[in-house]
Parts: C-alpha cells; structure tokens; sequence
C-alpha cells in the first residue's frame, strides 16, 4: 500500500468515477483503475462493485474513507505548517540570553517580533553569561547573548558593541549636565557592579583619581537601576538596562571616556540556524543599535 493508492481511492470516493477522478489527479483514466485495484489487493477489501461503467462503494469503502479523509486532514496541515516554516510565520526559537537583556531589552522585542507570527514557539532563558555560553554549547538554546568578549572554540560569535551610560535619579544635580565625566562624579555615592569582572574594571580605571564611596554592590545592572531609581546613589551601567529604566525614575546621560559595555551574539558552528532565528538575530541586532543610540 502506498500514498498514490490512496490519493486513487479517494479521488474516485469523492468524484463518483474513475474518468473525474482522473482529472481530478491530472492521471490518465487507467491509471486511475489500476491504483484503485492495488489499492484493494493491498488492503485485502472489495471497495467497489463495478457494473460495466459504472462503480459503487461498498460498505467498507466508505467506512475506510472517514480514516482516509482524517489522514489527509493530517497531511493537509503539515503542508500548512510547512508553508508558515518557510514563510517564517511558524518555528520555534530557543535563546539564552544574560540578565541585562533577559529582564527587559529582550522580551520587550521578541513580543513585537511575535506579533505576526503566532505559530512560533518561543522560549528564553535568562543565565548568567557562563551558562548562557554552556546552553548553546549543549544545544539547550540556538543561540545567545553574553558578555564581551569572548573567545571560544565551536562558536561563531559577533560583536554588539555599546557604551556604557550613567544612571541618575531624577532631580539630581548632575541632570542637567549632557555628558558626565569622572569629576563628576566626585563625592557621589556610586552603585557598583558586576564586581570581579572586565566590566567592573574598566570602571575602577576610569574613576581611579576620583573620591567616591561604593556601599551598596550588585552582580546585575538591572538591580542598580532599580535602586538608582529609588535614590539609593548613581551607577555606571549598560545602555540596555538603563533603557528599561527611562520615565521610570531614572535619567541616562552618557559617560566619558567610553566604556565598552557590550555584549556578543553568540551560536554553535555545529548547528546552522534555521531562516526564522537569523531573521531574528539581524532584526534584534538592529533595535539593539537603535536602543543604544537612543539612550545616549
């Protein structure tokens, strides 16, 4: 038994002849017959009685074609699911991303990104940068976003490079101000982050000749902002975090000189992305360049 057998039998059940259920097909008429013929050796039933011309359906002919119709039925929604996977409306996305975009940036987008594409399924886990190297590397997520820069075998990985900004409370005397430099912020109480990290000490360098004082510390940027929003102090943070936080109690203004508080985009050599999730990494990539330039 083979699928052409069963396109014969159900062209002829829903034609009422072999001739239309040729043209149905786009077969000939005796082709049509002989399908039809295998098709009953195979599944070992009488489905038609044939008087000269003209057939009827047995029995069991119409009982088999309520099954048939419901695996066409199935058929006809694979098709139909094939077709959204290649228009990019069905899928899924797996994507392991750190903190500073898991908590705001990146669902943000990916809802706006969802919003024609109702059959993707979508799935983010939010990890420190580490784990978020290993999800990829174990094929938990196909693909994240981690901290710069890195350096790793198996892994394409590009750049998303963004200065680091200030973070003020609202009212605070350094509001006005269109650019902050470290004398700036001389006797201010500073938020610190991501102590131990390359981040961290491109801060500490930048603000090495200036008095402050540092009581509270926190591993994420988002927690800092939150307490910069409350008027705990002022912090040093990444742009995407700090963008989550405008008209919400914070005010960002850019520091100088540069610190680079980028990410990368990161994915397995081993497994190609599928058209979906590079449509999505190009269409994130840019909102995240527009993020940037907006909160400067």
């Amino acid at each position: 038994m083979n699928l052409r057998q069963v396109e014969a039998f159900r062209a002829v059940m829903l034609t009422g002849g072999m001739t239309a259920a040729a043209e149905l097909l786009g077969i000939t008429q005796p082709a049509v017959s002989r399908l039809v013929r295998e098709f009953e050796t195979s599944s070992g039933l009488s489905l038609f009685e044939r008087r000269g011309n003209q057939i009827t359906p047995t029995p069991d002919a119409v009982t088999l074609l309520a099954e048939v119709e419901r695996s066409f039925a199935g058929l006809s929604r694979i098709a139909d699911l094939a077709q959204a996977i290649r228009a990019q409306a069905a899928g899924s996305l797996r994507i392991a991303a750190l903190p500073a975009l898991a908590s705001g940036a990146l669902p943000r987008f990916l809802g706006r990104f969802l919003r024609d594409r109702p059959q993707v399924h979508a799935s983010v886990l939010g990890m420190p940068s580490h784990l978020v190297v290993e999800a990829v590397a174990a094929g938990q997520a196909e693909f994240g976003y981690a901290a710069g820069p890195l350096e790793r075998p198996g892994f394409l990985v590009d750049p998303i490079p963004s200065a680091a900004v200030v973070a003020l409370p609202k009212g605070h005397r350094l509001e006005s101000q269109t650019i902050i430099q470290p004398r700036d912020l001389a006797g201010e109480r500073l938020i610190g982050i991501a102590s131990g990290t390359l981040f961290r000490s491109r801060i500490d360098t930048a603000l090495a000749e200036v008095d402050y004082s540092t009581l509270i510390e926190t591993p994420l940027s988002y927690t800092a902002c939150v307490l910069v929003a409350e008027g705990a102090g002022v912090s040093i943070v990444d742009a995407f975090s700090a963008g989550e936080f405008i008209d919400r109690g914070v005010v960002v203004r850019p520091f100088k000189p540069r610190i680079e508080s980028g990410i990368v985009q990161l994915r397995s050599r081993q497994r190609p992305l599928t058209p979906l999730a590079q449509s999505f990494i190009e269409a994130f990539a840019a909102f995240l360049s527009d993020l940037s330039q907006t909160d400067r």
